[in-house]
């Protein structure tokens, strides 16, 4: 199941919170400088999963691998250095710092560790690369919710992440803004990043992933293309319900 080729390797792996199982034996790879879709209806368990993944929360059964490198009982912020990086279904700022300062935050913490001159030269150029230019000194509050997703994705980007987790970053977005949003992520896609993608928007899931993991109920219930998922008969009924003909 860990194949060497395999930036993230999931094994197995079950949630438990008392009773109630939110993961359940979910098993999926996820090849290094590709794009994978965690999709599936409300409630499924796409976000606890991306939680277990970044060491927010611990299996309670399985094994999780960051390019062969066990990480199911690392700290978030161990997991963080050995290369990954995540953004939120809402989105997380820094609130009394600048928008150079929020993204500056994920280059001492994260995986490429940088200082001065050298962090806040690079924290600049990404800012430009997701379209924010002369905000450096903004306080994030004053920013749109779309320009604040942009600074967290620049945040999650400053330390060269191996495996970039988007949680629902499209979400909320007005039609013009998810455009613009889409084609941020395509940019980072052919650039060759390696990016798990949780999303409810499935122009953005045909567009942009090579594979898709469907979740329901806590278990998976299929995977292959995104032509193949969203076409089967047990993924519609997910997400539709029983529908009689």
């Amino acid at each position: 199941m860990n194949s060497p080729s395999a930036a993230l390797t999931i094994g197995g792996v079950t949630k438990r919170f008392g009773g109630l199982v939110a993961v359940n034996n979910i098993s999926f790879t996820l090849p290094a400088n590709k794009v994978l879709g965690l999709i599936g209806p409300n409630g499924s368990g796409k976000t606890t999963m991306i939680n277990l993944i970044s060491g927010a929360l611990k299996p309670s059964a399985g094994a999780i691998h960051l390019h062969g490198d066990s990480i199911s009982d690392r700290s978030a912020s161990e997991i963080a250095t050995l290369g990954l990086s995540r953004t939120f279904q809402i989105v997380r700022m820094l609130p009394g710092l600048t928008v150079l300062e929020n993204v500056q935050a994920g280059g001492v913490f994260g995986h490429r560790r940088m200082w001065g001159t050298e962090l806040r030269e690079h924290s600049r150029a990404l800012l430009q690369k997701v379209g924010l230019q002369g905000v450096d000194d903004t306080v994030v509050s004053a920013l749109t919710y779309i320009d604040q997703k942009r600074v967290e994705l620049a945040r999650a980007l400053v330390a060269d992440p191996k495996v970039l987790l988007l949680d629902e970053w499209l979400a909320g977005l007005n039609p013009t803004e998810l455009k613009t949003g889409i084609a941020l992520i395509e940019q980072l896609r052919t650039e060759g990043r390696t990016i798990m993608i949780v999303e409810h928007v499935m122009d953005a899931i045909r567009s942009l992933c090579d594979t898709c993991v469907v979740m329901n109920s806590g278990a998976k219930i299929a995977e292959g293309t995104p032509r193949e998922v969203l076409s089967d008969a047990e993924v519609i009924r997910a997400y539709l319900g029983d529908i009689d003909a």
